[in-house]
């Protein structure tokens, strides 16, 4: 009130000086100022936390989820500023365990793992403890040398499930940091899958092959058994995985392939799988009833695909393509050396491209052993010879008096090779047995577009119908792995393929990428 009071005298006088002394100011007349009082003081508004950065690329996790190991950082590609997470899985996995796709996260193998406890061929030891392996898409394992493998033992599972954009990547550590290069091989061991289904080479002595005493040791595993008498056994499922770099000589002549099943049985889901740059076998199987398709195998120092110890199984869509300065057969496959084995190795394929490498390349198909094989609707390319069969049972196996398939079957087979046949005392029956088939190229000059897919030539060969090959084929009515430049099932889910990602280039976990926005 004092305020304002002050404020009126002073302007009623200012109003009498201007007016002088008759003049009376009218009620009203004058200026009338309000002063506000001024606001009460805030306390300002604390600065805003700034929220960290979501775990992935270039922001490692904190931790690492129960039953790993919290090791250090890995830099992807050798950059310091794309960092992840290492969480290491080792020893003897049991129960259910699960292997998630966590951003920020990159998963190691700490020398030999085992999921499970081997239950025996009958199921009966009583030492044994099966386990279930669940891994999730878009993981990536990496092995940092020869002593880190993956083994899954008899009764237990692997469901490795990727899916077309998000595979699960099994690689090196060179691989991961960048320094694995396009003649790199043999950077950690490899994929070990064990089951009880029937094979032909018996530890105990007297024991019969494909029964359930009939049971063997893996090559690269010490103490690792594989085989039984359930065809049908299930070691779980593979879809949409790439193992890149693997392979390893334990001891010489004992190695670790990229994938070896071992007695691996027909309940088993195997599909869209690569292997890269193996230092030995890319797959191979040890007896067994497995069925697969889409496969591609690329740069392998040794055989691509390797049967034997009677496996007998069937394969549709096969890409093989070996690289140049590597590579010996594009397939292997025998009894075991044993012309009288049984059972009989019988490996029945189709629709299948094999692209041979540089000039230290050998044959590229060699049969062997007394076994049985169809090959229909196949292009094979290569600097030496297409085909090699060794062994007068393998050529003819009424002579090894086995009740088995006869002699092998080729129907709608497209050769460019720099021979059909090696020369080597049996080359007539060989060529017999091309000849057999009217729709079969042996001396055929390939026309292959992208030097991947069926150009004019090849897709003026008529086709054999695979679903009266195999009752696991599906029908195609087109030779070799694809039916043209439009067909990339390959597309997303493998490496180094048809202008798709390098192999060299290092893998990231999907939630990795996905969280660090790029």
């Amino acid at each position: 009130m004092k305020i304002v009071r002050s404020i009126l005298l002073a302007g009623t006088a200012l109003g009498l000086a201007a007016c002088g002394a008759d003049d009376v100011a009218s009620p009203g007349e004058g200026t009338l100022v309000v002063v506000t009082p001024a606001p009460a003081p805030t306390t300002p508004a604390p600065t805003p936390t700034p929220t960290p950065p979501a775990p992935g690329v270039g922001n490692p996790a904190d931790d690492c989820p129960t039953g790993t190991g919290r090791l250090g950082t890995i830099n992807i590609g050798g950059d310091a500023t794309q960092q992840l997470r290492i969480c290491q899985i080792s020893g003897t996995l049991t129960g259910n365990i699960v292997i998630e796709d966590i951003p920020g996260v990159i998963y190691s193998l700490g020398g030999t793992v085992r999921v499970g406890r081997d239950i025996g061929a009958d199921g009966n030891d009583p030492n044994g403890s099966a386990a279930t392996l669940t891994i999730d898409p878009g993981v990536v394992i990496f092995g940092s040398s020869g002593a880190d493998a993956l083994v899954i033992n008899r009764g237990s599972q692997i469901f490795a499930e990727g899916t077309p954009t998000s595979p699960v990547i099994f690689t090196s550590r060179a691989n991961v940091e960048g320094t694995s290069g396009v003649d790199s091989i043999g950077q950690w061991g490899g994929l070990v899958i064990l089951g009880r289904a029937p094979q032909a080479v018996c530890l105990a002595a007297g024991a019969t092959p494909g029964s359930v005493d009939c049971e063997n040791e893996i090559e690269g595993v010490a103490g690792a058994l594989y085989g039984g008498d359930l065809p049908a056994d299930s070691s779980g499922r593979l879809q949409y995985v790439q193992v890149r770099y693997p392979g390893f000589e334990v001891t010489q002549g004992n190695e670790l392939n990229g994938i070896s099943l071992g007695g691996v049985g027909s309940g088993t889901f195997f599909q869209n799988v690569q292997v890269h740059n193996s230092s030995d076998d890319g797959i191979e199987w040890f007896g067994g009833r497995i069925n697969s398709a889409f496969l591609v195998l690329t740069g392998i120092d040794d055989d691509s695909l390797d049967v034997d110890e009677g496996f007998k199984g069937a394969a549709q869509f096969v890409l093989v393509a070996q690289r140049q300065n590597g590579g010996d057969h594009i397939i292997e496959g025998d009894s075991d050396g044993n012309e009288n084995l049984a059972p009989r190795t019988n490996f029945v394929l189709s629709n299948v491209t094999f692209l041979g490498g540089g000039p230290s390349v050998d044959t590229a198909i060699l049969f062997r052993g007394s076994m049985d094989a169809t090959l229909a609707n196949a292009i094979v390319t290569s600097p030496a010879a297409c085909l090699d069969i060794d062994g007068d049972f393998t050529l003819d196996p009424a002579d090894a008096m086995l009740d088995e398939n006869g002699p092998p079957v080729f129907s709608s087979v497209f050769f460019d090779c720099s021979a059909a046949v090696v020369a080597d005392g049996n080359e007539a029956g060989v060529q017999a047995l091309l000849d057999a088939d009217a729709n079969n190229e042996s001396d055929g000059t390939a026309a292959l577009v992208d030097n991947l897919f069926p150009g004019a030539t090849e897709q003026a060969v008529t086709a054999a119908d695979p679903t009266g090959i195999d009752s696991s084929f599906v029908a195609a009515d087109y030779i070799g792995a694809f039916e043209d430049a439009n067909d990339r099932w390959f597309d997303g889910w493998t490496c180094g393929v048809g202008g798709g990602t390098a192999c060299e280039t290092p893998p990231v976990p999907a939630a990795s990428v996905v969280s660090s926005g790029s």
